[in-house]
């Protein structure tokens, strides 16, 4: 169900989460899918790229949101929405064999932003994807885990703004 690498677990979108942006997403539009006639784009319910011919939909997602209510959390201004691509309809989730992080093409520029258990951004860094991926992310998650308040933390593309995974303590 999630990608495993040596240090983090990089998570997809939950499947009840995705049951509901494939009705109404986050901004409250309904989905408009689409076969995708090239393939490439991230897709954040099974953490790969589509590939050509597959229904996938462009959705308004808010990945804080549901956390906090889980958690009690009061992010509030914090509660960011933006776009995510996913299948249309029901996907497996990531490869049960999936390694390494999802969407890390060496040369890409990512935030890799930190939460508190109040959903509030506790700081971040930009990460310039290395040759070596894993690594880097590694570095960066043990970086913003060495603050005892950070409990979370969220990975954009910095291009678009959108989020890609979440990395829990």
């Amino acid at each position: 169900m999630t990608q495993h690498t040596a240090r983090h677990v990089a998570r997809p979108i939950e499947a009840a989460v995705l049951s509901e942006l494939r009705d109404t997403d986050d901004a409250g539009a309904a989905r408009t899918p689409y076969t995708d006639t090239e393939g490439g784009a991230p897709l954040r319910c099974c953490l790969r790229s589509s590939r050509a011919g597959e229904r996938i939909t462009l959705v308004t997602y808010a990945p804080l949101r549901r956390w906090a209510a889980e958690n009690w959390a009061k992010p509030g201004a914090y509660d960011e929405q933006g776009p995510v691509f996913i299948h249309a309809d029901v996907c497996e989730g990531p490869a049960e064999d999936a390694t390494g992080y999802p969407f890390a093409r060496p040369g890409a520029l990512r935030t890799v932003r930190r939460y508190d258990s109040e959903g509030r951004i506790a700081g971040g860094r930009l990460l310039e994807i290395p040759e070596a991926a894993d690594e880097g992310f590694d570095a960066a998650f043990a970086e913003a885990f060495a603050d005892p308040e950070v409990v979370l933390v969220h990975v954009r593309a910095v291009e678009y703004g959108c989020f890609h995974f979440e990395v829990h303590r």
